[in-house]
């Protein structure tokens, strides 16, 4: 390993550290998102704040079992199921991820044009079409070491939410009371909101990207899978545990944020119906004012610059690791054409669909569907890989580390069958 790489990976700044799971968890707080986070604060108050905190060790920990797959064996998921698992098992997963990925694009790309319609007014659906082209040429013609430069100052956006809580009179006794004294009704509506908060958090295209961006990590610092190279395996590994859990709790301590500054002013005063984010922002305004209404509007917008080339990506990434296609956004279009093919129709079809009949809402319900059934055999996949010594060697994942991961695991499952039965 150069000094470079040496700096990046042990004693180099906090900063030089965070890399796949700071963009990883920012990008867990897409549009959709922020749709679900404001629904549930409007509709639910602080009441299933305690959900929220949950959801955090179990997210940390899936997220942390798929970037070690990436950095020891030096492929993402897709290719490590492709190598050692039945390939209709990998052909029926990708293809569900990817149905999933496009409809939350379109939903996506949909809400970011939507709230710059609320800043500056024009044509909604132009708006659309420029975010989605402009997403793809960033992507495709952006060099990839400038690229994940940007996307990490993107997550900056983030800070919008905490903002918008300073400007609104949040109850912090009724805050901590949610967090730490659960409540739940077993009805409809609090099924619902439990399966869409689970199911918006812990996001099989998340387990792809970050697993994917480890390996392009190892490529722009030129060192080898830890798998071949296990005595470098400390510094590594460390770097991972710190960047994920910075942007895990970055990406749970913002969707909290949101649940907090809708249910201090949107269920205080008698608004308990969201269905998007762009909604949320323009419902802030006569309640909390003009300066709330637009950082929460940015946010939206900051948050879908960086989620929608995630989604992209994800896609791409876990197609061409099935076909054994040349992939990686470090790598010039005319080296991964297939690849960045891939992003380009992904985004596009996601585009689509805002030219179509269909219902954004409805859309995202069956995206959620997708992804409630999608997640829990992915991450089980997930959890074969990074106990199986035959593809980790001697770096399979502790019984610690694996415990969270099978209980994340088993709640996601169940959180599925809750969906199913709601």
């Amino acid at each position: 390993m150069d000094p470079q790489s040496s700096e990046d990976a042990g004693s180099g700044s906090c900063l030089k550290q965070l890399g796949p799971g700071l963009v990883t968890g920012a990008a867990d707080d897409d549009p959709s998102g922020i749709g679900t986070y404001s629904q549930i604060g409007a509709q639910f108050g602080y009441s299933l704040a305690w959900a929220m905190l949950l959801a955090f060790p179990l997210l940390v920990a899936t997220q942390s079992i798929c970037a070690r797959i990436g950095a020891v064996t030096g492929q993402g998921i897709a290719a490590n199921v492709r190598r050692h698992y039945p390939p209709a098992l990998l052909r029926l997963m990708v293809m569900a991820l990817v149905v999933a990925n496009v409809i939350n694009l379109g939903a996506d790309l949909g809400a970011m044009a939507a709230a710059l319609h609320l800043l500056l007014p024009g044509p909604v659906l132009l708006y659309t079409a420029l975010f989605g082209i402009g997403s793809i040429a960033a992507e495709v013609l952006i060099p990839y070491s400038r690229y994940a430069g940007l996307l990490k100052w993107t997550t900056l956006s983030l800070l919008s939410y905490f903002a918008v809580l300073l400007v609104t009179d949040v109850d912090w006794v009724a805050v901590l009371r949610g967090q730490f004294v659960p409540s739940f009704v077993f009805d409809q509506p609090h099924a619902m909101a439990l399966v869409a908060m689970f199911g918006t958090t812990i996001s099989p295209y998340l387990f792809f990207w970050q697993s994917a961006q480890e390996v392009e990590e190892q490529h722009r610092r030129k060192t080898r899978p830890l798998f071949i190279a296990p005595r470098k395996a400390g510094p590594e590994l460390r770097r991972i545990d710190t960047d994920t859990l910075v942007g895990m709790a970055f990406s749970n301590l913002t969707a909290q944020a949101i649940v907090f500054a809708t249910a201090a002013t949107l269920h205080a005063h008698g608004i308990t119906t969201i269905t998007s984010a762009d909604q949320a922002a323009n419902a802030l305004r006569p309640v909390a004012g003009d300066f709330a209404f637009a950082l929460f509007a940015l946010g939206i917008i900051g948050t879908g610059l960086l989620a929608v080339p995630v989604l992209a990506g994800s896609a791409a990434y876990a197609v061409s690791e099935t076909f054994r296609w040349n992939e990686g956004l470090d790598r010039r279009p005319q080296e991964a054409k297939a690849f960045y093919g891939v992003i380009a129709v992904a985004t596009l079809s996601g585009l689509t669909l805002n030219f179509l009949s269909v219902d954004p809402m409805r859309a995202l319900y069956w995206a959620a569907v997708v992804n409630g059934l999608l997640a829990p055999p992915v991450m089980v996949m997930t959890m074969l890989i990074a106990r199986n010594p035959r593809i980790m060697g001697h770096l399979t994942i502790s019984w610690r580390l694996a415990a969270v991961g099978w209980t994340s695991t088993a709640v996601m499952a169940g959180v599925g069958l809750l969906f199913l039965l709601s």
